[in-house]
């Protein structure tokens, strides 16, 4: 089954479609990149996303599997390689936790800090920071949240080295304190150090203007 055609529907811009082709490229897995103009849905996407209309998509043999984090536990299942879980249950069972922690705490906070002005986005990125704060704790002094080599937490969370630098200077937040984070920032330019992850990293430049653009939509051109 693992042999069968694999093909990626995403978003040069997306983090979330960055996440699966890290795991990809990590897991050394031929496929090929559909771009999505995502103004624009294509047919395909339509197809095999009918519930949320977004991407990523995983296309396996012909077989849909939507949302990020549910296609890295595909692919870490179908390609047991260069595996991205913990072979212990319990230490799977703290990755999958944090993960979600990231997805259900610091992003809906983040995004709140992008999209919203004065004292409410002054509160979402105190929020966010609590919780990068949280995320650190779970980190410790490992080199990675899998240890001594990149997994599951890292590719799930290590986009946030980037994006929320974007929104900082993009929104006038702080997000990612270096005074009172620093083994989380450390972490960050580690995880973003790694060679497969960097060469897949979008042009900066071009992200940034897209964002700053999108900023502008959501607040009306101010902070």
């Amino acid at each position: 089954m693992s042999e069968e055609k694999v093909q990626l529907l995403g978003h040069w811009a997306s983090p979330f479609a960055l996440r699966v082709e890290w795991t990809l490229k990590l897991k050394e897995i031929e496929y090929e990149y559909v771009q999505e103009d995502l103004p624009n849905k294509s047919h395909l996407l339509l197809k095999y996303n009918p519930v949320y209309k977004k991407i990523p998509v995983l296309v396996h043999g012909g077989k849909p599997i939507a949302e990020s984090l549910v296609i890295l536990e595909y692919l870490d299942e179908n390609w047991k390689h260069n595996p991205i879980l913990p072979e212990d249950p319990y230490e799977r069972a703290q990755a999958r936790f944090w993960a979600r922690f990231v997805e259900e705490k610091f992003i809906p906070a983040m995004m709140s800090a992008f999209s919203k002005k004065g004292e409410e986005k002054e509160k979402a990125a105190k929020e966010a920071r609590e919780n990068l704060k949280i995320l650190e704790s779970g980190l410790g002094e490992k080199q990675f949240f899998g240890g001594e080599s990149i997994g599951f937490v890292d590719i799930a969370a290590g986009w946030i080295g980037v994006w929320a630098r974007m929104v900082e200077e993009i929104a006038e937040v702080t997000l990612i304190d270096i005074e009172t984070m620093p083994l989380l920032d450390a972490w960050f330019r580690r995880v973003l150090d790694v060679p497969i992850i960097k060469e897949c990293l979008p042009p900066q430049d071009k992200v940034l203007e897209r964002f700053k653009g999108f900023h502008q939509f959501l607040t009306g051109g101010s902070s």
